[in-house]
């Protein structure tokens, strides 16, 4: 029987405890940790369809388990810090002593992945790509460090090339779902960008062309002496800088104090490739980005419900024969317990309060799909006495920059990944090209970085040594140094100097990928989030529970709140309740709706895209275990 069939007659098989023709079906505790589990998943946005059979929903609780997550997050974390001792490193260690920590690294990954293997279906778990991909890293990684070894212990020159295949791990495991979406959102966004791309390297290549005409033969010269725009390659490179703002304007003051009107070309230059050209980038970027990752919420909100459906399909009792199923408050009650154990009484008796509008005493399946997810949903974002900022002007700014927290975290494990494949690949090529001198040496090669090729350049003057790729450390401040863009065609040419030409490659490449697809789509989300402060109002349930809150006199006047920011659950203490102006029966403790504030991306980018979410998209026959879409696309495996 396959999975979609066995999840399919979970009602059925949860029956068969019982009588369900009679009127209360008993519930095992099996029943409610499966529920939990599908609840539990729909509140952490887990996208995973497991066996469910008794033994592998225990093994999935576990593998859900937080000690668990972080320690694969804490050796996650070693495997990727042993680039700062091992060669070239910042504190060197003998390599066998790197190479049984990595091999320690691998073991507990080998032990994650079997585990999750025990979770799922076997032909599921290898229909998964992400599971291929970090096997196939584990087998890389492991045969390198077999060669390597033994060219080392030969004495010949060995690369650890596996070392770019690390922070990959970090994009493959189950838990790194939002790395993975940011990583889909570059890919859906780069056919676009290619295009886009290509009319500008265009715009540059006819610019460099006019340029070496109108310049090439006047025999102008740089400051330095050089001849000033008579390369056409040179010219191509100083013209994709000058894009970047790094070099203006010194790239045009040799023609400019030539001639008055040379400012023209460059200012025309100027006008369409760095205005025009990059604005198009990030509206391109801003709008595949908006348009798939809609697309992406609508798949993750349709997964959630589907877990919800299937919560209320093990929990489901018929209390009179021929009735609606429904779900008892008391089931319900322990559902909640094993989904939230820290919720306080008084909360969990609100939100079954409105769940259960109608005091009929249970919840009828037609409520399951999408107002039980709401409930999971204020599981996590109602707060008690959440106290709004008290400068309407500043509102709208601070909670946006409250929005972004976890999308800063989520892209700047992204800069990390792109960082650390680039800083592999750059110590491999760059490695003890530049030497950097302590203030006190009076070595004669200070004034040269230790590179005679340097003597006289703008890297060597300006006292760029310290800027190299000697160690993993060095290497990521360079990095950051590029990011910035200010004189990295100053950086890029040193290197290009002291190897070959070709290593500009390397820098554009950067440039292209970090700052112009990357910070892109980080400025896009920012708009959205920005937008969505002004746009969305509140939520249906939001409202349902403000109005139940006021019927059963449990709200706290605005009045009575202190004008300070409150992040954390907080109760209004029998002070309050004792007050004169406050009622007799006055209750001590109080509700209050949380402000638009989201803890995860998750929760934000649905209600980013909620109003246009089609409640249609989630019919409850459009499974997605019976279709097999059991797992979003994999970055690095699956086709745009």
């Amino acid at each position: 029987m396959s999975e979609s069939e066995k999840n399919e007659n979970i009602p059925e098989a949860s029956a068969r405890k019982g009588n369900s023709n009679t009127g209360n079906t008993a519930k095992s505790e099996e029943d409610f940790n499966l529920a939990a589990i599908y609840v539990s998943d729909a509140q952490y946005n887990r996208n995973v369809y497991f066996d469910t059979s008794p033994q592998a929903v225990r093994l999935y609780m576990l593998y859900n388990h937080w000690a668990l997550k972080v320690l694969l997050y804490f050796f996650m974390l070693v495997n990727l810090s042993l680039a700062i001792f091992e060669d070239p490193a910042v504190y060197p260690l003998p390599i066998w002593a790197t190479m049984l920590v990595e091999i320690l690294c691998l073991l507990i990954f080998t032990i994650r992945v079997i585990h999750y293997a025990k979770v799922i279906l076997r032909d599921k778990f290898w229909k998964d790509p992400k599971n291929i991909c970090i096997i196939v890293i584990l087998t890389l990684t492991l045969v390198d460090m077999i060669i390597y070894g033994a060219l080392k212990a030969a004495n010949y020159y060995g690369v650890r090339w596996s070392r770019v295949l690390r922070p990959l791990l970090l994009v493959n495991v189950t838990e790194g779902r939002q790395l993975r979406r940011a990583f889909r959102s570059i890919r859906n966004a780069l056919p676009q960008i290619f295009y886009v791309f290509l009319l500008f390297m265009f715009s540059i290549l006819i610019f460099a062309l006019m340029a070496l005409k109108l310049l090439g033969k006047r025999g102008l010269t740089n400051i330095n002496g050089t001849p000033y725009f008579t390369s056409y390659l040179e010219i191509m490179f100083d013209l994709y800088v000058l894009v970047t703002t790094a070099n203006s304007p010194d790239v045009m003051m040799p023609a400019y104090n030539a001639n008055f009107f040379f400012a023209v070309f460059f200012i025309v230059y100027i006008l369409i490739n760095t205005y025009i050209f990059m604005s198009v980038f990030l509206a391109v970027v801003y709008n595949n980005y908006k348009k798939y990752l809609k697309e992406e919420v609508r798949q993750l909100v349709r997964a959630k419900r589907h877990k919800m459906v299937r919560a209320f399909g093990v929990l489901q009792e018929q209390r009179e024969e021929g009735g609606e199923p429904v779900v008892t408050q008391a089931s319900w009650n322990q559902l909640v317990r094993l989904v939230q154990p820290n919720l306080s009484n008084a909360h969990r008796e609100l939100l079954w309060s409105v769940s259960d509008d109608k005091n009929q005493g249970a919840i009828a399946s037609h409520f399951s799909s999408r107002q039980i997810l709401d409930i999971v949903f204020i599981l996590r974002v109602l707060r008690l006495i959440r106290v709004v900022d008290s400068i309407k002007r500043f509102r709208t700014i601070i909670n946006t920059l409250i929005r972004i927290g976890p999308a800063i975290l989520t892209f700047g494990q992204l800069i990390i990944v792109v960082y650390y494949i680039f800083a592999m690949v750059g110590m491999e090529l760059f490695k003890g090209k530049v030497k950097f001198y302590e203030q006190s040496s009076t070595d004669p090669a200070k004034a040269y970085c230790g590179n005679p090729l340097l003597n006289g350049t703008d890297f060597a003057k300006l006292n760029y040594c310290k800027n190299n790729f000697n160690d993993v450390v060095s290497s990521f401040i360079l990095l950051v140094e590029l990011t910035v863009v200010n004189q990295w065609h100053v950086l890029s040419s040193g290197f290009a100097t002291v190897t070959h030409i070709s290593a500009r490659i390397f820098f554009v490449l950067f440039h292209v990928i970090v700052v112009i697809v990357i910070l892109n789509i980080f400025v896009a989300f920012v708009l959205e989030a920005f937008f969505v402060e002004y746009s969305v109002d509140k939520s249906d349930l939001q409202t349902s529970l403000e109005r139940k809150i006021e019927e059963l006199e449990l709200a706290v006047a605005q009045e009575m709140m202190e004008d300070n920011l409150v992040n954390a659950m907080e109760t209004i203490d029998n002070d309050l309740g004792g007050s004169q102006s406050a009622k007799p029966n006055l209750p001590s403790l109080m509700f209050k709706i949380a402000s638009k504030r989201y803890r995860t991306v998750d929760a934000l980018l649905q209600r980013i895209f909620e109003a246009d979410l089609d409640p249609e998209d989630f019919a409850e026959n459009d499974d997605p275990e019976a279709t097999g879409n059991e797992n979003f696309a994999n970055p690095l495996f699956s086709h745009a």
